[in-house]
């Protein structure tokens, strides 16, 4: 898995920033330290788990200048407790000034990674692929997505316009799950994909006929999703979807389905603490 370069990246750090620099920037830091002064700072894991961010948080301490940045971790590294993963050096309004934007996004990125690295190995011993959802902060999509991926799981798509996913409500428009996928395939060129949510096993010989690239079990009864897997024989991707957590998920993988997309993984992730300590 690569970074996201920092052309991406960087206008999200930008915004954070000046959210938090306000109209007259810190003066907390201007009040308090004289002008000139320098210190060497660490960022440390509180507890561990699988990192993510930090090019975020180089960015953030680039973009206010007057100290350097030197990487001790990278995002995709699994951490202990205590693990050091970045040393920050120079100006002290400058480090304090970047501080809470730099740890923000380590903290929320890190946490996400952290999550996705626990639904991914419940799973392992199946063949069911872990996959997000667009359930994203606004804003910070590609950063969630990025997060995803380093926690060992794929992404499903980045938006409404890289791929046809006709839900519950796009069938109640076209009549019915047949005529809404009959149009999709008429409408979008053959590079695009074509996936559709049923709701109860009825659909499934109907969405099938249709020639979908992937079919949408959502909220599925374990029992329906086994005779799902069997009467589709392979015919279309199946993917299980609504209601999965860390209790349910592995019997949800054991069903046979080829996909499981979980909004949680970047809804409800929990941060991974992370904190800037000032050292001698």
């Amino acid at each position: 898995m690569t970074a996201l370069p920092d052309l991406m990246i960087e206008p999200q750090v930008r915004a954070a920033l000046a959210e938090d620099l306000g109209r007259a920037g810190d003066i907390t830091s201007l009040a308090c330290i004289p002008a000139g002064t320098r210190m060497t700072t660490v960022i440390a894991a509180r507890r561990e788990g699988r990192i993510a961010g930090l090019d975020c948080a180089r960015l953030a301490f680039q973009a206010v200048g007057g100290c350097s940045y030197e990487a001790l971790a990278f995002d995709g590294q699994d951490v202990p407790t205590g693990a050091l993963l970045a040393r920050i050096e120079g100006d002290a309004r400058a480090i304090l000034t970047a501080e809470r934007t730099a740890l923000n996004f380590v903290q929320r990125l890190s946490g996400i990674a952290t999550l996705t690295r626990a639904y991914v190995r419940a799973v392992a011993h199946t063949g069911a692929a872990i996959t997000d959802t667009r359930k994203t902060t606004p804003g910070l999509r590609a950063l969630e997505k990025m997060a995803v991926r380093f926690g060992g799981a794929r992404n499903h798509r980045f938006g409404l316009d890289d791929a046809v996913l006709i839900k519950d409500n796009h069938v109640a428009a076209c009549g019915g799950v047949g005529p809404a996928v009959r149009a999709a395939r008429a409408a979008v060129g053959h590079l695009v994909k074509v996936e559709v949510e049923i709701d109860r096993l009825e659909q499934l010989e109907e969405a099938l006929a249709e020639g979908p690239d992937v079919v949408m079990l959502d909220n599925f009864s374990l029992a329906d999703l086994r005779i799902a897997v069997a009467a589709a024989r392979g015919r279309a991707v199946l993917e299980a979807s609504g209601g999965v957590d860390l209790s349910t998920v592995v019997d949800i993988a054991e069903t046979g389905v080829d996909v499981i997309s979980v909004g949680a993984l970047t809804h409800s992730a929990p941060i991974l603490d992370v904190g800037l300590d000032a050292v001698a």
